[in-house]
């Protein structure tokens, strides 16, 4: 096989390992999809809670901000502990950072919000709770979606890393071929992976468009 251009090789591993690269997209794209569910719904209500409670700020986004300097394969080792060797390992690792972009972009989208319109909002008689879910949530939207995007497509990536915990996806061709030596099998994994994060990177681009009042986009 190793006479084979790495083309040649790409080709003949898809043709024998169809049916796993279907299984092993599947299971990546629930890795990244659950924790960012996670992600989604914890990070957006701390960003929610550090534009209330300022003094929180260094603290949640530092803390946040941490765990983005440790090294994925690092990360992972520090949750099988916890969580064991397998899916719930890779969920809580690629969570962890998610985090940071999501919360830092919706505290960043709160806080943009024109002060005059919160004022003419409060003047209307809206409550708190009703100013942040009628007004500061929605025009900070494209900014939080733009922070989940983000996340979502550095957990593609992320997410190659889960094969060495045994928790399955794309990254199974790669470490796969990397310890048999086999550059066809790498971009077997590689491939789909990248694909999945043009996938995603385009469709959170049609959303953020969708989620922008007409007289906020640039287009």
């Amino acid at each position: 096989m190793n006479d084979l251009s790495i083309w040649q090789q790409l080709v003949q591993q898809t043709q024998l390992r169809w049916d796993e690269v279907v299984t092993a997209t599947s299971v990546h794209i629930q890795l990244v999809f659950f924790s960012m569910i996670i992600a989604t719904i914890i990070a957006v209500s701390l960003g929610i809670l550090v534009t209330r409670v300022p003094q929180l700020k260094t603290i949640i986004l530092g803390g946040t901000g941490i765990l983005q300097t440790i090294p994925s394969l690092a990360l992972l080792g520090f949750m099988i502990p916890i969580f064991g060797i397998g899916v719930k390992t890779a969920i809580a690792a690629l969570f962890l950072y998610s985090l940071l972009p999501i919360m830092r972009n919706t505290y960043t989208g709160i806080k943009e919000v024109d002060p005059a319109t919160i004022e003419a909002a409060r003047g209307m008689g809206m409550t708190s709770a009703q100013i942040l879910f009628r007004v500061e949530l929605p025009l900070a939207l494209p900014t939080i979606m733009a922070g989940i995007r983000t996340a979502a497509v550095i957990n593609v990536g992320n997410a190659t890393l889960a094969a060495f915990i045994g928790a399955g996806g794309l990254g199974d061709f790669i470490f796969l071929g990397i310890t048999r030596g086999i550059d066809g099998l790498i971009l077997l994994g590689a491939i789909p992976a990248a694909l999945l994060a043009i996938l995603i990177e385009s469709l959170f681009t049609l959303i953020e468009r969708w989620s922008t009042p007409k007289g906020l986009r640039n287009v």
